[in-house]
């Protein structure tokens, strides 16, 4: 249980930093990808040993590092682009309501338990995570031309789960937690570092240090996400299909009042009826599993 709360903290930390982004104006992208390698850090240090190249490259969860890694920046770009063709709330959405697609792969793969309470619990989740992503009175409005970025989106962030959940329970060993999460983070920090040369040779590359500190600043918060995400996975009678749900409406909760009580965010009637059904979400998911 302890784990699965360091993570939400970490995730929300995450919101924070992102906010304080906008207000500083640093360059969202440059960060993401300096934290990238700032998180790999933090791993390196919690892990202990000295890093062997060719020990990792040779793991049976290296390949799936290295498409986890391509889809942390992949997600992060189609985040971006959904955020300036249909705003804010719909990324949210997208991303949060992912939490569908590990949840049906973890009882359809692994057989997990289906009770009446805990469907009922799952559903109010998506509905909480609906109500309290939505930051407009006239709520979500798409253009049809523009719904193909949600939907990757969606899926993306979906898959992203998945594929942790997957490696965790087949190839990643208890010893080999720290080092399977800081491989992620290097090999999206050498893909993000790929995409600057890029846009250096365009032309179109500004570096300033202020994104450098960004970076840190994410960096920590991003790496323990990841990682007590991994580590509450593996805790003996925890469920993906109860973790992911609780992980994501949790973390929606804590944001939205983080940004009330930080941010002076205003909060609107369906806001507030989302965070009463987040609280109930995560009562009937807890309470049809036996770790509560």
């Amino acid at each position: 249980m302890i784990y699965l709360l360091l993570s939400v903290l970490s995730s929300s930390v995450i919101f924070v930093i992102f906010k304080l982004f906008e207000r500083f104006k640093i360059n969202t992208l440059q960060a993401i990808i300096f934290n990238y390698f700032f998180a790999f850090s933090a791993g390196m240090l919690v892990d202990r040993q000295p890093l062997n190249v060719s020990k990792v490259v040779s793991e049976a969860w290296f390949l799936g590092t290295f498409i986890l890694g391509f889809m942390f920046i992949a997600v992060f770009y189609l985040a971006a682009l959904t955020t300036q063709k249909s705003g804010l709330s719909v990324v949210s959405v997208a991303t949060k309501m992912s939490v569908a697609i590990p949840v049906l792969f973890g009882i359809i793969l692994y057989n997990e338990s289906t009770g009446l309470t805990k469907i009922i619990g799952i559903v109010l989740a998506l509905v909480a995570v609906y109500l309290t992503s939505i930051k407009k009175k006239e709520g979500i409005k798409i253009k049809k031309r523009n719904l193909v970025f949600p939907l990757l989106v969606f899926f993306g962030s979906g898959i992203i789960d998945s594929t942790l959940k997957f490696l965790e329970t087949s190839y990643v060993a208890e010893a080999d937690v720290a080092l399977f999460s800081s491989t992620i983070f290097a090999i999206a920090g050498i893909i993000g570092v790929c995409i600057l040369i890029f846009q250096g040779i365009r032309g179109s590359l500004k570096l300033s240090f202020k994104n450098v500190i960004g970076g840190v600043a994410l960096g920590i918060p991003n790496f323990g996400s990841i990682y007590f995400l991994v580590l509450a996975l593996r805790t003996e009678g925890m469920e993906s299909s109860t973790i992911f749900p609780v992980n994501n409406v949790a973390i929606v909760m804590i944001s939205t009042f983080l940004g009330i009580l930080l941010f002076k965010e205003r909060m609107l009637p369906k806001n507030w009826i989302g965070i009463l059904l987040a609280v109930a979400s995560i009562i009937l998911i807890a309470t049809s599993e036996e770790w509560m």
